[in-house]
């Protein structure tokens, strides 16, 4: 029998604690060792999740080096969901203790972090996944190959809209603190969107152009943008963080001889053919959670379609976007 993954959980807020919900159903492949939360609500969230489940809390060390430290030889990996400025320094220091790594998006603040991770990734030949549904999913996954096949003609354009309420959801938390979150609703929730985009183009952005709107709120809530692929094909995003309670997203790549449907996690997957006719759906196994695929990951069952290369990626991609709507939607290259 195969022991179960040593992990523990790098901060335990609303989303880290959506997955270890759905982990502490896998017990057969997974063990959560440790927590670390130093805000003490949010750890005794965390704790009540174990009571519910029948299973005694793991102990919660505050400090995340304190708790490397500690428990490095209890350990095989660890997740981490916590503010994105500490993404960089906590993952860094995670592979350079000999652990694989799962990081939430997005991976880093910059372009610069995303290379620093690279090289510690590679020093250490450890594993480090990020935690983008899309990228890893087999909708996304399928769909980027049949892309490339060239069955469906060349690409033309790609249309990709996320749309949430966001912005009241989120007052007076870190995501609306820029020094701490690094951008708004496009960065956070839109991360998802910019990415699977990203990986159903196939190649580089040349350039693009951006427009924000803030909504009296300290970051951007409401984001659209206009983006030019180095083969010419034309890519737009558009991100409302200020909508009805809702969470969703569509994505549309038009190419000469179909239009690809699917969403920014690799909720759907289909091809429409002629517009006499709906979208036919293609059959692919369901996505798992971001954790069940970091196993098939680390277990060789899957490639890592998720590594820090697109973290930096997407790194490039929004310094340029940021810089553009700075600049009030005067065209930036990518670099």
């Amino acid at each position: 029998m195969i022991s179960p993954v040593r992990m523990a959980v790098i901060g335990v807020g609303g989303m880290a604690r959506y997955h270890i919900s759905r982990i502490l159903g896998m017990q057969t492949t997974t063990r959560i060792v440790a927590l670390c939360e130093p805000a003490e609500p949010a750890a005794s969230m965390a704790a009540k999740l174990f009571v519910e489940a029948g299973l005694p809390p793991p102990p919660n060390q505050p400090d995340w080096q304190k708790l490397i430290a500690e428990y490095r030889a209890e350990l095989d990996a660890v997740l981490i969901v916590t503010p994105h400025v500490l993404h960089h320094e906590m993952a860094k220091g995670c592979l350079e203790a000999g652990l694989d790594v799962l990081v939430e998006k997005p991976m880093v603040m910059t372009a610069d972090e995303a290379h620093s991770l690279i090289e510690a990734r590679d020093r250490t030949g450890r594993l480090l996944v990020v935690a983008f549904q899309g990228s890893l999913s087999p909708q996304v996954r399928l769909a980027s190959r049949l892309l490339r096949t060239g069955e469906f003609g060349r690409i033309l354009t790609i249309s990709g809209i996320v749309w949430q309420n966001w912005g009241g959801n989120t007052i007076d938390t870190w995501r609306q603190e820029p020094a701490i979150s690094g951008g708004g609703f496009l960065f956070d929730t839109g991360a998802h969107l910019l990415n699977t985009v990203s990986d159903l183009a196939g190649e580089d952005f040349s350039e693009v152009a951006a427009w924000f709107a803030r909504n009296d709120r300290p970051v951007e809530t409401i984001a659209v943008v206009m983006g030019r692929l180095a083969s010419g094909a034309l890519v737009t995003f558009h991100g409302c963080g200020e909508t009805i309670p809702s969470c969703s997203s569509e994505i549309r790549v038009f190419c000469e001889k179909a239009i690809l449907h699917t969403g920014i996690w690799g909720e759907t997957l289909a091809v429409q053919y002629t517009g006499d006719q709906p979208p036919t759906p293609i059959p692919v196994p369901p996505s798992l959670g971001v954790w069940e695929q970091f196993l098939e990951v680390r277990s060789s069952r899957i490639p890592n379609t998720s590594p820090p290369e697109v973290g930096l990626r997407m790194a490039k991609l929004w310094d340029a976007i940021r810089a553009s709507a700075a600049k009030n939607g005067i065209p930036v290259p990518c670099e």
